[in-house]
């Protein structure tokens, strides 16, 4: 398999690349991003054939059909990781809330956000390659919130590796920021940023085209890759859990094989949703991909109207702060795949130019063929999770976007499969408001909740606050670069 570039190729870099390179390097010409050629077919044959595979079985074939440069034996490994999680048997467990709606469950991993589904094996595979190459890499990693602790959680004393993670001050939950400012691995770095989750996610896309700072690193014997979604190699894995999630519905007796569903996705930057995308595409029997959003609904916009428009646009910081942004990156890679490189360059430049683009009434509808979008602001979130806790179902605030999407968005009366990406643990106050016991603290919103909704915290969040903080710095996002290189 060959990957390419979605803003087309400037005459200097490879004009195809494969998956270790893509992921070793994942900054394509003009700033695009990397996509692969093919997708393989999941088809009837495919899905039938994995109807009672594990997990590490249905990945393992599809990474092997994707035609990736991998050893078997390091997919393998990489693939292992997925026995630390709650059910080593079932990583991603499905749990009715309707009887046409399942919620697959993507946080039973060890940071407890769906990120640990990717990022486990990537991780894994990433410093493999490094060690084999006898390279030694910065992977770096902007997060508003999940990204940031799933990263440090798969990369700490791994050989040949250092991570420095970038985290908006005062934009993730408690927990998420104590995931990430008690690891003590001597190969991480956490930085706090003066700013949003755009500023940081910009302030890494800059660095990763600069030639400067690449030949900064170079002079320390150091290679530069990326963890966030920019990165395909947490796309792949993205793909491989829509696929598990539709022959769950099967095995659970919702749908029959080959019957169409819904997905529903919480969306910030846009990768799970892409994942679903690429499977759709690939032949899963997708009806269409609801969006759900909070207030900042930027990509509702998008699918809806077709305009992309920051100007005058200010972040809003809500109660489900890993989709507060607004500089969405994987929108590109769908993009390129409706438009073309040549169409996808022009779009992108405007939006860095001009701060907008607005697509044509022709390629709105092409992006309404597979998405439809709404959001939801924090008090119909809270109610929402009131709502299901009293029907017995305990979620997180992004889960709770999704509900408005499924109630809403569905042409048709089919099944649906909504994403959840955090367990509640990591957002236990605005569970407890929603429940009707504001709280100012983590500790006392976990011990409320858990003995109220009569449900557990797990030991990975209740040790949490009794580990030493270890990183303490917090830096204007001028000051990331130098910081970074101090740190090396």
């Amino acid at each position: 398999m060959q990957f390419i570039e979605t803003r087309g190729n400037d005459g200097v870099k490879p004009a195809a690349v494969t998956f270790s390179e893509a992921i070793l390097s994942p900054s394509a010409s003009f700033g695009g991003l990397y996509v692969p050629t093919d997708i393989p077919t999941i088809d009837n044959a495919f899905l039938t054939k994995h109807l009672e595979s594990h997990y590490k079985t249905l990945a393992l074939d599809f990474l092997t059909a994707f035609g990736i440069d991998i050893e078997k034996e390091v997919i393998e490994a990489a693939l292992s990781r997925y026995d630390a999680f709650d059910d080593p048997q079932n990583p991603v467990p499905l749990s009715e809330i309707e009887t046409d709606c399942c919620v697959s469950e993507l946080y039973h991993g060890p940071t407890r956000a769906f990120k640990d589904m990717a990022l486990q094996p990537f991780g894994y595979i990433l410093s493999k390659l490094a060690q084999q190459r006898g390279e030694n890499y910065l992977i770096m990693a902007a997060t508003s919130g999940d990204t940031g602790p799933a990263t440090l959680e798969t990369f700490k004393n791994q050989p040949n590796v250092k991570v420095a993670c970038l985290y908006p001050e005062g934009g993730t939950s408690d927990v998420q920021r104590l995931q990430m400012v008690t690891e003590d691995a001597s190969n991480l770095k956490v930085i706090g940023v003066k700013g949003n989750f755009d500023d940081t996610q910009n302030t890494l896309k800059a660095l990763l085209a600069s030639d400067d700072f690449k030949e900064e690193l170079a002079a320390r014997n150091i290679k530069l890759s990326a963890a966030n979604s920019v990165n395909f190699g947490r796309i792949i894995f993205q793909i491989i859990y829509h696929i598990h999630s539709y022959l769950e519905m099967v095995r659970c007796g919702k749908i029959t094989m080959g019957e169409k569903i819904y997905l529903v996705v919480p969306s910030g930057n846009f990768g799970n949703a892409l994942g679903g995308y690429y499977a759709k595409q690939a032949g899963l029997p997708i009806e269409k991909i609801l969006i759900s959003s909070n207030e900042n609904n930027i990509l509702t916009d998008w699918i809806e109207k077709g305009e992309y428009d920051l100007n005058g646009r200010e972040l809003v910081l809500t109660e489900s702060p890993a989709m507060d942004i607004l500089k969405s990156s994987n929108i590109e890679r769908i993009m390129y795949d409706k438009f073309g490189a040549a169409r996808t360059k022009v779009l992108m430049e405007a939006l860095a130019d001009e701060g907008r683009f607005v697509l044509t009434d022709e390629e709105r509808a092409a992006i309404q063929e597979d998405f439809a979008a709404s959001w939801s602001d924090d008090s119909e979130c809270e109610n929402e999770i009131a709502r299901y806790v009293k029907k017995g179902y305990m979620m997180d605030p992004h889960t709770a976007t999704c509900i408005k999407a499924y109630e809403t968005l569905r042409d048709n009366p089919l099944p649906t499969v909504i994403y959840s990406t955090a367990e509640w643990t990591k957002f236990s106050p605005t569970v407890a408001k929603a429940l009707g016991h504001p709280v100012k603290g983590d500790i006392e919103a976990l011990t409320w909740v858990s003995g109220h909704a009569h449900v557990s915290v797990p030991p990975m969040i209740r040790g949490l606050f009794e580990k030493p903080i270890v990183h303490t710095v917090v830096v204007e996002k001028e000051g990331i670069k130098e910081e970074m290189l101090r740190f090396l």
